[in-house]
């Protein structure tokens, strides 16, 4: 009986002991999750990439006027390599998208790659891009299957990839998980999921944006340059203002941004934005939707301008009229829509800044990279672009877009002839009940 009480105590001690143990282990990993900002660890600065020849020229000057000429420099370095790039067609815009993509996901990838201290992390890094590129095969793949389905029809093996892409995609991405779950090592559980969460979270914000950025492209480059040319003309404008009249602070996440540059912008760009578009509405090339022609394996941008894009008689409203002397007004129904743009860029794109300057407080860096000197990393240059891309997606979808024949008989030219055949006896009942066309017709 005596061995029996004993064994029973050992016994309890051991529980005991263990509970204490799990209860030391989920205390201590409360306060990992109590964290304070200032408890993140630090991340190197950025370098300083400034070429040579500018901070020999600039040598003299203070640090304030430094950074202005070293801003301006390379924002119309930037703007004359975008116009060249515009020049070259829609296939090198995409191009442009997609690289833009990979090095904003590189960049905070890479950010989180350091914070946390992944470096011994098995496969996290692969692992990270590897699911880059499913998600991009997958949505890349939807945009061939929706605009090149004459190309890929002509071709039996686009077929089967076409036909069972989503599948695809869904395995590839399957594969990844699972070598996700097979990488998890003891002691760095929390760690790796912390890091699963953070790719994903990336890709959502990368991938899924620039996607939509290329589906306004099709739409017509217009839909494209509006929206990006206006949130760089609110952060120059905005920038300028702020520089040489900013007083009053505007949100404490940045203290450099001011009420006069964020007003000073809000009405430089929508004045932008109007007689941008009001040039660009003139051009096929330029409002046309961009469609692959695959006789000539090319993109092609010719059209019969749509009611968008025809100049229109509007009556100027009365108290207007006293002020500007005129009855009526000609310009094109776009330059309305693109007021709509360049409002929601100069006054909800910016809290896109607002979002990547409190994440970069968050984990005490000045810039995402230090790609392009006196900018930072094309996150910094790109981050109002995303909240852009999914207003304009939006914005078409709810108040622009409506059935497209051109789509609509590609989709029919891939069908069996028996189910075109079928498609067409249904149509031409509808029309001869509708009395568009006389029973009599032959066909």
């Amino acid at each position: 009986e005596k061995e029996e009480e004993e064994a029973a105590a050992a016994e309890e001690e051991e529980e005991e002991a263990a509970s204490d143990k799990e209860v030391d282990l989920e205390e201590r990993l409360g306060e990992l999750d109590l964290r304070s900002d200032s408890d993140v660890p630090d991340v190197p600065p950025p370098t300083d990439s400034t070429p040579e020849i500018l901070k020999r020229a600039l040598s003299g000057l203070s640090a304030r006027w430094k950074n202005w000429w070293i801003r301006g420099i390379l924002t119309l370095a930037m703007i004359s390599v975008f116009f060249l790039i515009i020049y070259l067609g829609s296939f090198m815009l995409m191009l442009l998208v997609l690289s833009i993509q990979v090095k904003c996901y590189h960049e905070i990838i890479t950010i989180g790659y350091r914070v946390y201290h992944s470096y011994d992390l098995p496969w996290f890094r692969s692992l990270s891009w590897y699911f880059l590129l499913c998600v991009n095969y997958f949505f890349y793949g939807e945009t061939v299957a929706d605009y090149f389905a004459t190309f890929v029809q002509r071709r039996e093996q686009l077929q089967f990839l076409i036909r069972y892409h989503r599948f695809i995609s869904f395995a590839l991405y399957l594969t990844g998980f699972c070598m996700f779950v097979l990488s998890l090592v003891k002691k760095h559980y929390r760690l790796q999921f912390y890091m699963f969460a953070w790719t994903h979270v990336t890709l959502l914000i990368t991938v899924t944006q620039s996607h939509l950025v290329i589906q306004n492209l099709f739409e017509g480059m217009i839909w494209f340059l509006v929206p990006i040319s206006s949130v760089i003309c609110n952060d120059i404008t905005a920038y300028i203002f702020g520089f040489f009249f900013g007083r009053t602070p505007l949100i404490k996440l940045s203290p450099k941004k001011t009420w006069e540059g964020f007003i000073g912008g809000f009405f430089s760009t929508v004045v932008f934005g109007f007689i941008f578009s009001y040039f660009l509405a003139q051009h096929q090339y330029f409002v046309c939707p961009v469609e692959y022609n695959s006789e000539t394996n090319r993109f092609v941008t010719e059209c019969e301008p749509s009611e968008l894009f025809q100049m229109k008689k509007y009556s100027v409203p009365p108290l207007l009229q006293a002020v500007l002397g005129w009855e009526t007004v000609n310009m094109y129904p776009f330059q309305m829509h693109s007021i709509a743009l360049s409002t929601f860029a100069s006054l909800i794109g910016p809290f896109g800044g607002f979002f990547a300057s409190g994440f970069k407080r968050a984990f005490k860096i000045k810039d995402f990279a230090d790609t392009i000197p006196g900018h930072g990393g094309i996150m910094d240059r790109f981050d109002c672009q995303y909240l852009m891309a999914t207003f304009v997606h939006v914005y078409i979808t709810s108040f622009i877009r409506g059935p497209n024949p051109s789509k609509l008989l590609k989709q029919l030219l891939i069908l069996q002839p028996e189910q075109q055949l079928s498609v067409y006896k249904t149509l031409k009942s509808h029309l001869v009940e509708k009395g568009i066309l006389q029973p009599s017709l032959r066909g």
